[in-house]
């Protein structure tokens, strides 16, 4: 299936392209003309040849080379992330939690970069206090991202002609029992894709009140860290999930 940012961006390549073009070969701006001398036509020759290889390659890349598909378990960086699950923006019946998993990605890196920045104008970086908050957040940011590749992992079997002919009801020729059978399979899928995503937004809520608490902090020993009632929630949760995946 055609990528409309691709396409969008195959878009803002021509238009870059015609106006360098309009701009050198012009009257009105730069004026070169092929044929008025040796550089000029030099000039204006090179400029075509590589305008046209420009395009070339910009369609080639935009439209017809396959993306490098990183398998789901070597993805590693948020922004490999990002681009993955970004690939199925368009799908038809799951574009709305596509939309909130990459809409809650940006969100958690938004939440790291400020509750680092917090800790480290509350605590040096040498002390116990900032090794235990950071350690607890790194600990959730990891929970928060295998929530993603969950997601991903479903949606690399997901099959979109055939969930939409499952929600349109289009199964002609099979008896209702197996109907019914595929229908639960894919309504699976997306209650698996959604809990998901409340698990991700519930890491978020979590950050955000342990971000507070920090904030709100005047002065805390080590050992009274694992007191706090966010810390006792998150690190619940984090054992919660090393438990189910041993």
């Amino acid at each position: 299936m055609l990528s409309n940012t691709n396409v969008i961006k195959l878009l803002g390549l021509m238009l870059v392209v015609a106006a360098v073009n309009i701009l050198v070969l012009s009257p009105g701006f730069l004026g070169v003309q092929i044929g008025a001398s040796a550089l000029s036509t030099a000039t204006g020759i090179t400029l075509l040849v590589a305008s046209a290889w420009i395009l070339i390659n910009g369609i080639y890349q935009f439209l017809f080379k396959k993306p490098v598909v990183i398998p789901v378990k070597e993805i590693r960086t948020h922004e490999e992330y990002v681009e993955r699950l970004s690939q199925y923006r368009e799908t038809k019946g799951i574009e709305e939690e596509i939309s909130i998993g990459l809409e809650q990605m940006e969100r958690m890196q938004k939440r790291k970069s400020t509750f680092f920045q917090v800790l480290k104008q509350r605590f040096n970086e040498s002390e116990l206090s900032f090794s235990k908050f950071a350690s607890v957040a790194l600990d959730v940011e990891n929970l928060f991202y295998q929530n993603i590749r969950n997601i991903l992992n479903i949606l690399s079997v997901f099959d979109e002609t055939e969930f939409d002919r499952v929600v349109n009801r289009k199964m002609s020729g099979l008896s209702i029992e197996l109907s019914q059978k595929k229908a639960k399979v894919y309504n699976d899928y997306l209650t698996s894709m959604k809990n998901a995503l409340t698990n991700n937004e519930e890491i978020l809520v979590k950050l955000d009140r342990l971000l507070l608490e920090i904030s709100s902090l005047d002065n805390v020993e080590p050992e009274d860290i694992e007191q706090l009632a966010c810390m006792q929630e998150l690190d619940a949760l984090i054992k919660q999930t090393k438990y189910y995946k041993a």
